[in-house]
């Protein structure tokens, strides 16, 4: 109990000299992006969500070799938004590993195996289309 008053009161004082920045959409977005990079991310996307939907402002796709390195990728993107920003994430699946979702509050990460990155092709959803025709 006495560890976590003293860890509460060190937190506050590091929070009270600014230890913590502001978590600006654009701020969480290159962080994310500089873990992701760090942790050997691969096939990164990053899809502008403004306008879109309010879920967020951002969102990140990236796959990981393997449902070791996926867990990994989202474990160590989770303490660094934690560490800088002195907010926890929000994540579901990290104990499979197939599929992570990392809610940063305003940037929505999802790191996958290839495999169900390729089934569920969440960038065809979000970008915009292409190949649409053009207004009347």
């Amino acid at each position: 109990m006495q560890i976590s008053a003293v860890s509460s009161a060190a937190h506050g004082a590091a929070v009270m000299a600014g230890a913590h920045k502001k978590a600006t959409s654009d701020l969480l977005l290159a962080t994310v992006l500089s873990s992701l990079n760090d942790s050997k991310a691969e096939d990164v996307v990053q899809i502008d969500l403004r306008g879109k939907t309010q879920i967020g402002d951002h969102m990140v796709i990236c796959s990981g070799r393997s449902t070791r390195q996926v867990s990994a990728i989202a474990e160590v993107l989770a303490q660094r938004v934690k560490d800088e920003y002195g907010h926890a994430v929000r994540t579901e699946g990290k104990d499979s590993g197939d599929w992570v979702l990392i809610d940063t509050g305003d940037v929505i990460v999802h790191v996958f195996r290839p495999e169900v990155r390729e089934f569920y092709q969440l960038e065809k959803m979000w970008q915009p289309q292409s190949d649409a025709a053009p207004a009347s």
